[in-house]
């Protein structure tokens, strides 16, 4: 029987530079030695559980905003770069998820619930719902690799079951690095468009709180309503449960590190991201942590 944890305690130019093949992937699925998995570790964690299967969902409906980004970017090297980098990436990200919870839970139903999870999903991404301008959208593409950086490195941190470890860390690495892409490009169309900090700072704002609200609170949403048949309507159950899945996450990361990845596309002087940094990552655990 599951048990909850809180409980328990209480390309162009620019992206041909070290291009790789779409193929060539920087790891692969099939390396990882789910054999090896230690079971008693983990099986018994729901709120582990929650967190992996809503990743698993995320990462694999990823091709359908990789296609409406390439639309939105055109023939540029971006576009190019999602493509063959960033789209297989992250798809390999919701396989070898899904393979870590299809070996601990075998009993959960993945088709079925991602099935119901991208009906919903896919009506969130539209190139409509895309920010105005190119360098805008690519400054809110830093929030997102941040949350997942994030993200997997709490699992990376907490984890004690090895392979899941290994996973998170990879993962992460990968997350990391996109990020960087992202940074980059957006520098690239920012020195054309000329967006102030408040026009950045309002794309940033809005897209952590699309990551909150449509991202993975979709997908914990279709995982709790496989888990708990019947109360997909309680949504005080829910909301306890989606707390502890995030809880989770949040305390096991670091606030610091994620509030600075997020101002990085601010380019704000150094005094003053020392004097905003740790206030910002208090308000924003704090945010991310709350209902």
């Amino acid at each position: 029987m599951m048990q909850h944890t809180a409980a328990n305690q209480g390309s162009g130019a620019a992206a041909g530079k070290g291009a790789v093949n779409a193929t060539a992937l920087p790891w692969s699925v099939a390396t990882l030695p789910f054999d090896r998995i230690d079971h008693a570790r983990v099986r018994d964690n729901e709120d582990l559980f929650f967190v992996l299967a809503g990743a698993s969902f995320v990462e694999s409906g990823s091709d359908i905003y990789t296609h409406n980004l390439v639309e939105y970017f055109g023939e540029s090297p971006v576009a190019q770069w999602l493509a063959q980098h960033w789209e297989p990436e992250e798809l390999q990200h919701g396989r070898a998820l899904r393979a870590y919870i299809e070996q601990v839970w075998p009993e959960f139903e993945w088709d079925e619930a991602y099935s119901r999870f991208l009906a919903e999903y896919s009506t969130y991404c539209a190139v409509e719902q895309l920010e105005p301008t190119p360098a805008l959208e690519l400054a809110a593409r830093c929030v997102v690799e941040t949350a997942t950086a994030t993200l997997y490195r709490s699992l990376q941190d907490y984890a004690s079951e090895p392979v899941l470890k290994e996973l998170a860390g990879r993962i992460r690495s990968d997350e990391v690095r996109h990020y960087k892409y992202f940074h980059r490009y957006f520098n690239e169309y920012n020195l054309s468009e000329g967006n102030g900090r408040w026009k950045i700072l309002e794309a940033l704002a809005r897209r952590v709180a699309e990551v909150r609200r449509e991202d993975a609170d979709c997908a914990l949403r279709h995982v709790f309503e496989w888990r708990y048949p019947g109360r997909s309507t309680d949504s005080a159950q829910f909301h306890r449960i989606s707390a502890l899945a995030r809880g989770l996450v949040m305390r096991n990361a670091s606030a610091e590190m994620m509030v600075k990845m997020l101002l990085k596309p601010l380019a704000l002087p150094a005094r003053v991201q020392g004097c905003v940094q740790m206030p910002l990552a208090r308000v924003v655990q704090h945010y991310l942590m709350s209902r």
